[in-house]
């Protein structure tokens, strides 16, 4: 069960923070304190970030009502503890050596696709979808009676790993089962049926999560934009079983030509 007490606002009885408790708040002060901390397990609850990551697949509402209760005692929406995304970047890790060992890739092939997967991937790609929802939230969906308000780039960036993981576990792990010249990688249509199915499941639950982590924000308007994709979503993948474009074969040759 998630936590529902509230606590009080750290704020003086005019509603103005003390310089203190400012300093305290300020967006370096808390990429600070997430930092140091990631370098101390021990101070990591790891198993509140599994449980997260259970519910991430079948209750992800419950892991943003916790957003909300960490807004309530600690003042700030987006985690202040990296256990999740240590335990999200060690399923990167065993989930793309299983890719390798798939694909038939030498040590230092998969050595090579695992730095592509976790550094250009995950983190690139990840710095770069939760900038540009951080602006675009801030820039259109913000209401007006709630200006003062504004989306921190550490919760996008919180939003859009809460949407990778379940991604990362269809993708990355449950297709591996799939994945051999009997299933998937094969010129029939069930192989780009089961494939392509993975993908729109995968990519559907990511446009989902995302809508959920900015619809929990009570000062932004119009969220349901952010479900919007799905429509082009289905439409492509309507075509690719009509034209015979395997997604996960198209996958698996780049992930051959990045490491040659």
């Amino acid at each position: 069960m998630l936590p529902s007490t509230s606590v009080n606002s750290p704020a003086q009885g005019n509603g103005v923070l003390s310089s203190r408790d400012a300093a305290r708040h300020t967006a370096g002060a808390k990429r600070y304190k997430y930092l140091r901390r990631l370098f101390r397990f021990r101070q990591m609850d790891f198993e509140f970030a599994a449980w997260q990551m259970l519910y991430l697949f079948t209750s992800p509402q419950r892991v943003y009502r916790n957003f909300h209760y960490r807004k309530q005692t600690k003042d700030q929406w987006a985690r202040d503890d990296p256990a999740f995304l240590v335990l999200l970047s060690i399923w990167l890790c065993v989930s793309t050596i299983g890719f390798g060992f798939v694909l038939d890739m030498g040590f230092f092939e998969t050595i090579k696709l695992l730095l592509w997967v976790v550094f250009i991937d995950c983190v690139g790609v990840g710095l770069l979808i939760s900038t540009l929802m951080w602006f675009i939230s801030n820039k259109y969906l913000v209401k007006r009676q709630s200006r003062d308000y504004d989306v921190e780039w550490g919760y996008a960036f919180d939003v859009h790993l809460n949407a990778f993981y379940p991604l990362l576990v269809i993708l990355h792990f449950i297709q591996l089962f799939f994945i051999n010249p009997d299933v998937i990688l094969t010129d029939t249509f069930i192989g780009y049926l089961v494939g392509n199915t993975l993908w729109l499941v995968a990519v559907g639950y990511y446009i989902y999560v995302t809508f959920l982590g900015y619809s929990a924000l009570p000062f932004l308007k119009n969220t349901v934009i952010l479900l919007y994709p799905f429509a082009p979503l289905i439409l492509l993948y309507g075509l690719s079983l009509a034209l015979g474009w395997n997604f996960t074969h198209t996958l698996c040759s780049f992930y051959k030509y990045r490491v040659k």
